[in-house]
């Protein structure tokens, strides 16, 4: 069926989604099983981001879905890019006629939220995947981005049919700051992973090897992540270090010149911006991730799912993965000597950790697996509409 066949066919249909993301790559990368899920379940799909290529658009209408671009600046607030956003994203639900509106990450949520309000009677479902770079952090510039984002928060929230949480300490923040009412929230265990697509694999040989996928932002431990491996490398310097992610224009985001340093003092290996992280995963060890704060770290589930013992910190979202001991270890945020610390035990005991991997996998089929936390949105949605 063509683009345009499609779109006209989903916009006259009473199970018409608009599901609303940040980015073309997280659409297929996070959220491409939920989107086909949808279908089957007999929604008729239209994603949109901004600054989809030709072949991410391809992608997602192999999927089934037809695709839409908006305008947005993603980091910072403007008042004008912002009100540009709302304004465009109006205009295309005015035009798309959607029955449902789905929006996750914060600029999706707040002006799709107020969109659906301005433009459209439908139901409009939010999903918050994090906290971000605003609700952490107590310096006058946070505190005062926090209060504005949070009105934000409730004006658009107050439109939700359903809040769909990945953590109960996120849930339990927003409903004790009163952006939404606890009985519209509902918490499922993060976007899960597709254990066929990431599936199970042996630990490959030689020495341990350690791996770190994110986008290069400090909060995400970036930089403890290279402390702690030039710490390592003075002692273990066959150990590989490596790091994979794309930049971020964001003030968290990390220099170009200071990730050279590291790359050209040899504590990290630079692996770019990885459009599939598969091969990166089969060829590490452990994967590590010394986030602040997430939601519910999918990266670090398509870790598991591969079989990889996990470091991470103890954290809401990160904690939620790791049973300490059993499929890796839990340390600290910011602290790079107790990363090391982790790290240096994988290395020391190295016939632990395909044992490690294995609960790994164990416990992903059993609470993260795709399919249970998709069928968890699509309850949510048909509970809604039950309701209504």
């Amino acid at each position: 069926m063509s683009t345009q066949l499609h779109e006209t066919y989903g916009e006259r249909g009473s199970r018409h989604l608009v599901l609303i993301g940040s980015y073309a790559q997280s659409l297929i990368n996070f959220r491409g099983d939920l989107i086909r899920d949808l279908i089957r379940a007999g929604f008729r799909v239209t994603t949109m981001s901004p600054d989809a290529t030709a072949k991410q658009v391809d992608l997602l209408q192999s999927f089934g879905a037809s695709h839409r671009h908006y305008r947005v600046t993603r980091s910072g607030l403007s008042m004008r890019e912002d009100l540009a956003t709302y304004l465009d994203l109006r205009r295309q639900l005015r035009s798309l006629r959607p029955s449902v509106v789905l929006a996750y990450t914060i600029k999706p949520v707040i002006w799709g939220g107020m969109a659906v309000a301005g433009c459209c009677d439908c139901r409009f479902f939010a999903m918050i995947t994090g906290l971000g770079f605003t609700f952490h952090g107590e310096s006058w510039k946070r505190k005062l981005l926090r209060g504005v984002v949070s009105r934000l928060y409730r004006r658009s929230l107050s439109q939700a049919s359903s809040v769909l949480f990945l953590n109960r300490q996120n849930r339990d923040l927003f409903v004790e700051r009163g952006l939404v009412a606890e009985g519209r929230t509902r918490v499922i265990p993060g976007s899960g992973v597709n254990t066929d697509v990431f599936a199970q694999r042996p630990l490959p040989g030689g020495r341990p090897s350690f791996l770190m996928l994110a986008r290069l932002l400090g909060e995400k431990g970036i930089r403890e992540y290279a402390a702690a491996a030039a710490r390592l490398k003075a002692d273990y310097p066959d150990v590989e270090f490596r790091l994979a992610g794309p930049t971020d224009p964001s003030p968290d985001g990390i220099p170009k010149a200071e990730l050279e340093r590291w790359v050209t003092a040899g504590a990290i290996r630079y692996l770019g911006a990885l459009e599939d992280v598969r091969e990166a995963l089969i060829d590490c060890h452990v994967y590590v991730l010394p986030s602040y704060h997430e939601g519910m770290p999918r990266t670090v589930l398509e870790a598991m799912s591969t079989g990889r013992p996990i470091i991470t910190t103890n954290v809401p979202g990160c904690c939620e993965t790791v049973v300490d001991r059993r499929n890796g270890h839990l340390v600290p945020a910011g602290d790079e000597i107790a990363l090391a610390d982790a790290m240096r035990w994988c290395i020391e005991n190295s016939d632990s950790l395909a044992a490690m991997g294995v609960a790994s996998r164990q416990i992903v089929e059993q609470r993260f697996c795709v399919r249970q936390v998709n069928s968890m949105v699509l309850s949510c949605l048909d509970d809604v509409e039950a309701r209504s």
